[in-house]
C-alpha cells in the first residue's frame, strides 16, 4: 500500500476515533472499515491478524456497551467542548502511558472542562461524576477500544517500514 492510501486509512481511523465522542456517529464502524480497507490492500499475515484481533475486540466492546446503562445526555450538561476536552485528555493519556493512560486522561479532561466552567473543585468534581455516570463509561469503553485498534494498526504499519 502506498503512502497516500496509508494516510487516507489513517484519516478514516482518526475520524472514527473522533466519531466515538459524537453521539450518533458510528465511530467504531468507521475504525473497523478503515482497518478492513487496509487489510484488503495489504494482504499480509500481520494485516489479517490485526484485522481479526480488532474485529474480536470491537465485537466484545459492543456486547459490553449493551450491558452498561444507556446514555442519558439530557440534563447532564455534556457539551461539545467537554467532549473535546475528554477526547484530548484520553489521547494525551494514551500517548503518555499507552492504553491505561486513556482512562485518567479522559476523566481528567472532563474534570478540567468542568473546573474551567464552574470554578470550584467541589462543583467540578460533582459534575464530572454525574457526567461519568450518565455517558462517560460507555464512551470511555468504546474510545479505549478504538484507540487500541488504531495503535495496533499504527504499530503494524511502522513495523513494515
Amino acid at each position: 500500500m502506498d503512502l497516500p492510501q496509508l494516510l487516507l486509512v489513517g484519516l478514516v481511523l482518526l475520524l472514527g476515533v473522533l466519531g466515538v465522542l459524537v453521539p450518533g456517529v458510528p465511530g467504531t464502524l468507521l475504525v473497523w472499515a478503515g482497518l478492513l480497507w487496509w487489510a484488503l490492500h495489504e494482504r499480509s499475515a500481520a494485516a489479517w491478524a490485526v484485522l481479526v484481533a480488532s474485529t474480536a475486540l470491537l465485537l466484545v466492546v459492543q456486547v459490553v456497551k449493551w450491558q452498561l446503562p444507556p446514555r442519558r445526555l439530557r440534563g447532564t450538561g455534556v457539551t461539545r467542548r467537554m467532549a473535546a476536552y475528554a477526547g484530548a485528555g484520553a489521547l494525551a493519556g494514551f500517548v503518555l502511558l499507552p492504553v491505561v493512560g486513556a482512562v485518567p486522561g479522559f476523566v481528567g479532561g472532563i474534570y478540567l472542562c468542568e473546573r474551567r466552567r464552574l470554578g470550584t473543585h467541589g462543583e467540578a468534581w460533582a459534575s464530572m461524576r454525574a457526567v461519568m455516570r450518565a455517558v462517560g463509561t460507555s464512551v470511555l469503553v468504546e474510545l479505549l477500544a478504538c484507540l487500541s485498534v488504531t495503535a495496533a494498526w499504527l504499530g503494524t504499519v511502522l513495523a513494515d517500514f
